[in-house]
């Protein structure tokens, strides 16, 4: 378990969104009252039973959404960190419209090429963004992507590189003023992403167990 005051020591800048999925609202508290906003659920029907906590809770939504409970969960949404279709992004603008929404997102990639990870490849990157600024309720962050499921560091490292570099890529030709975050990072791997200048990570187990 790492303590929370020394992670945000350990971070400096890089934002933390604490995953708060299979957690109870106590202890979604226990780290809202340390100062705590960012949190993450993967779950639609999970998120929707959190939503009576404290109003200025950032909910991001990190796992797989589906197009048919974005109406329930886009009111109460800071950020989605995991889209990978068109067919989702418009699904969220026609939401967002319909609820007078602009909706932060994070594209999501899959470095890695694992197949029970989904995600872009880099050349999907510049022509799938594009079209995501086409919508006007639909606001790009940057990108998001998750480790490969190994205990090679060096392999891990290779795939948050890869993610650095496309996001270097993507802020030359997009622009800083939209192309802002790198997400990577989750509680077995967050110290490698670092290294490679991740600007989110996600930690839960770490921090609960």
């Amino acid at each position: 378990m790492i303590n929370y005051e020394d992670l945000l020591k350990e971070l400096k800048t890089t934002k933390l969104v604490v995953v708060s999925k299979k957690r109870s609202k106590e202890q979604i508290l226990y780290y809202y009252n340390k100062g705590q906003r960012m949190f993450g659920e993967n779950r639609a029907e999970e998120l929707l039973q959190k939503v009576d906590l404290p109003a200025d809770i950032e909910w991001h939504f990190i796992g797989h959404l589906q197009r048919n409970k974005v109406r329930k969960v886009l009111p109460y949404l800071a950020c989605i960190e995991s889209v990978e279709s068109l067919d989702l992004v418009e699904v969220l603008d026609i939401e967002a419209k319909r609820i007078n929404k602009i909706i932060p997102i994070l594209v999501q990639f899959n470095f890695a090429k694992e197949d029970t990870k989904t995600g872009l490849s880099y050349e999907d990157a510049i022509p799938f963004i594009e079209k995501c600024l086409s919508y006007s309720n639909i606001q790009v962050k940057g990108i998001m992507c998750m480790g490969p499921h190994t205990d090679n560091t060096e392999e891990i490292e290779n795939i948050f590189e890869e993610a650095y570099q496309c996001f270097l890529m993507l802020q030359n030709y997009f622009g800083n003023d939209i192309i802002k975050e790198c997400s990577m990072g989750m509680s077995d791997d967050y110290s490698l992403a670092l290294k490679h200048n991740s600007t989110i990570v996600r930690i839960g187990s770490k921090l609960f167990e």
